[in-house]
């Protein structure tokens, strides 16, 4: 149950906040692309324009606390 809450204020952040959201999608993409290095360029901007959205809604609490301990 915590961990929804925390996803659930973690997305309402990202809608909230462009600023935040921008920076989490560009952190996770960067971390999903260290863990796709077989993929050429091409096929992972494929891929991550097709798996953006559930990347970003598994990842939403991770990348904004990263983001808050980023300074």
């Amino acid at each position: 149950m915590e961990r929804d809450n925390m996803m659930h204020g973690a997305r309402s952040a990202l809608n909230a906040n462009p600023e935040i959201r921008a920076w989490a999608e560009d952190y996770l993409k960067q971390r999903t692309r260290e863990a796709n290095t077989s993929m050429t360029d091409e096929e992972f901007e494929k891929y991550w324009r097709y798996h953006k959205p559930e990347i970003v809604h598994a990842g939403a609490a991770e990348a904004v606390l990263a983001y808050k301990q980023r300074k």
